[in-house]
């Protein structure tokens, strides 16, 4: 299948799954951008033809090894940025054992408690996404950044709720 280049500033499309074991959450520490240095849920952009569901079920186990066959919807998170950065990602969640995290050629998956979210990089969008999964919330998230792709404003669509972010 040939690579589809998509014009800069449209949205590219992917999943996210949060792997969860009741309040902890395997996550991907990456290697590369974008988020390089963070800790992500895994996921990765849908391929021509594929539904949401089946991008985020083949790109979890392509990326762990770990094959996940129920995953629940929990919302949407676009991002907008004057640069290359403009995703639209579908976000679910999987319930899994508590198993030792796999190797992961994108980088190294480790097992974070939701109480330690804080204290470790992640990008401020995800520390909502884990609130409102942990809450049984749905959510479409609307993240804006500047050309340095600092967060300057985020918002809730479904509440009209604009949120706090401490740069």
């Amino acid at each position: 299948m040939s690579k589809v280049v998509i014009p800069e500033g449209i949205k590219k499309i992917a999943t996210l799954c949060v792997l969860r074991n009741g309040n902890n959450f395997m996550l991907l520490k990456r290697l590369k951008e974008p988020n390089k240095d963070t800790y992500t849920p895994v996921g990765g952009k849908i391929e021509p033809y594929e539904t949401p569901e089946e991008g985020v079920i083949r790109e979890t186990f392509e990326e762990t090894g770990i094959r996940v066959d129920k995953v629940k919807f929990c919302g949407i998170l676009t991002e907008t940025s004057p640069t290359k950065y403009n995703w639209l990602s579908y976000v679910y969640v999987a319930d899994i054992d508590e198993v030792t995290p796999p190797e992961c050629n994108e980088g190294t998956l480790e097992w974070i408690a939701y109480e330690d979210l804080l204290n470790v990089p992640t990008p401020k969008t995800d520390w909502y996404i884990y609130q409102y999964i942990l809450e049984q919330q749905p959510f479409v998230f609307h993240a804006l950044y500047d050309g340095e792709l600092n967060l300057l404003e985020m918002k809730e669509e479904i509440g009209n709720k604009e949120l706090k972010i401490n740069n």
